[in-house]
């Protein structure tokens, strides 16, 4: 494909040099061929404008930049590298985007549930779904590995090429503030997109929560999404309300468009009556906890908009498994054992006040949190695990490139003043073993921070590792 015909649509793009043909996309020097478009913009750690001479010497074709390269093969020079990419990559595609239907699912917690929700919504309303996020990407029978929860660019338009290419009809994408804010998705209009909530996380990324709401709000503009879904319950959501956008609301706890009427909880699940604009939906949430109501009610009010009846609806929900979202994994001495990927004080606390609800003796909680993240929320983990829970086991997460004692002390400081009913175990698989050898009948355990995740990132390497096997290798002994 031409360069000329990769920038048609891009407007304040100057082209010095002859027209090139690109044959593929490419954002790594070190890997850069012949007939590559190379990509330089302004990182967060480094600035890829200093590689572009080595992606010259290895005869790419030529090289996008925000500032001339001095290098010899043709330049397209553009004010915003990433969303340059984000755009060339669509192109270069055959904007898969545009022929097949996208929903859009952000908010700090329960992205990955309602967008689970959605596909198996979909799947039962009979249309050929596909999901990108957190979990990976699945479509017409492909699964394809986890990397972010928004995939970077080149990467993303592929994927959604392929989709269209094998008959998907509509992909429910989990859009991280990351990926807002750095543009990767930019070229994509919403058939709708929801918000789920704004609670605190990636500070280290955005330095505070007005920065990081503002880069949530960027899906919700007319030009992004034809439709919103927000949470009435959530007070970000004022602040997401655009003049012209149709929207719906939905909540527990103010006036909105759609709610629920609870009929029985436990800790299998949640038998609701969903109210959508007055539509009486009836299903059983496989889920536990109240939030998971609220997710329930994301899904199917997004759902209804766009055509799905309440049959779909209704069994879609009923039917919806998520790897590792406040998921029971075993029975054991008459205590029940579950792994939620809780990682936020907000879904840390939530988790906890949903198990507790149904806890006859000891609620027990094993966490950690992630090295090179947002630091400031290891107390306020701390704080809240020593508020709801009876018993704590402080642990490594992905402490990636910081010392695991250093973040497992931070934790230790929510508990100061409030309970000393901890213990620190810094191996996660020694913690696991501890914590279950705690269990009594009528005890709830949960491992909080993981997930589904299949590997623990130490020093730059990831090695292989996941609660759920962790915890029947115990049992197992």
């Amino acid at each position: 494909m031409k360069l000329s015909e990769l920038t048609r649509e891009m407007p304040d793009v100057k082209i010095v040099g002859a027209d090139a043909e690109i044959s593929s996309l490419c954002t790594d020097s070190r890997v850069s061929g012949k007939g590559d478009l190379y990509f330089c913009f302004r990182g967060t750690n480094s600035d890829s404008h200093s590689f572009a001479a080595e992606a010259e010497r290895r005869g790419v074709a030529a090289i996008v930049c925000e500032r001339d390269a001095g290098v010899a093969v043709p330049q397209i020079i553009v004010k915003d590298g990433r969303e340059a990419m984000a755009r060339i990559s669509a192109a270069f595609y055959g904007n898969p985007q545009r022929k097949i239907s996208v929903v859009g699912v952000t908010g700090t917690n329960g992205k990955t549930t309602v967008a689970h929700m959605l596909k198996s919504i979909f799947d039962r309303a009979g249309r050929k779904a596909g999901i990108i996020g957190t979990l990976g990407a699945k479509y017409a029978g492909v699964t394809v590995a986890p990397a972010l929860t928004t995939p970077d660019p080149v990467f993303l338009f592929s994927l959604l090429n392929d989709m269209v290419n094998a008959g998907t009809e509509v992909v429910v994408m989990e859009v991280s503030a990351h990926a807002l804010a750095l543009r990767k998705e930019c070229p994509i209009v919403y058939d709708a997109a929801i918000f789920t909530n704004l609670t605190q996380d990636h500070l280290d990324f955005f330095g505070d929560m007005r920065a990081y709401g503002e880069a949530k709000k960027l899906l919700f503009r007319p030009e992004r999404t034809k439709f919103a879904v927000l949470n009435a319950d959530d007070a970000f959501t004022d602040g997401v309300l655009i003049d012209g956008l149709p929207h719906k609301l939905y909540g527990m706890e103010n006036p909105c468009d759609s709610f629920a009427v609870i009929e029985n909880e436990s800790l299998r699940g949640t038998r609701a009556v969903l109210n959508l604009s007055d539509e009486l939906c009836e299903t059983m949430i496989p889920l536990t906890g109240r939030h998971n109501v609220y997710n329930a009610l994301a899904a199917a009010t997004a759902a209804r908009r766009l055509g799905a009846d309440n049959e779909a609806i209704a069994q879609g929900i009923a039917n919806t498994k998520v790897e590792g979202r406040l998921e029971f994994v075993a029975s054991f001495r008459g205590a029940e054992i579950f792994v939620d990927f809780a990682h936020t004080p907000d879904g840390l606390e939530k988790s906890l006040r949903a198990l507790k609800e149904y806890c006859v003796g000891r609620l027990i909680v094993l966490f950690g949190c992630g090295g090179n993240r947002d630091a400031g929320k290891r107390p306020l983990m701390g704080k809240i695990a020593a508020q709801f829970a009876d018993f704590s086991v402080i642990t490594s997460d992905n402490p990636r490139y910081e010392d695991p004692m250093r973040i497992i002390s931070e934790i230790e400081g929510g508990f100061c003043g409030i309970s000393d009913r901890y213990a620190v175990v810094e191996e996660r698989d020694r913690a696991t073993e501890y914590a279950i050898g705690k269990l009594q009948k009528g005890d709830v355990l949960l491992l909080a921070g993981k997930g589904g995740e299949c590997d623990q990132e130490i020093m730059g390497i990831k090695y292989s590792y996941n609660d759920k096997t962790v915890i029947k290798s115990v049992i197992g002994k």
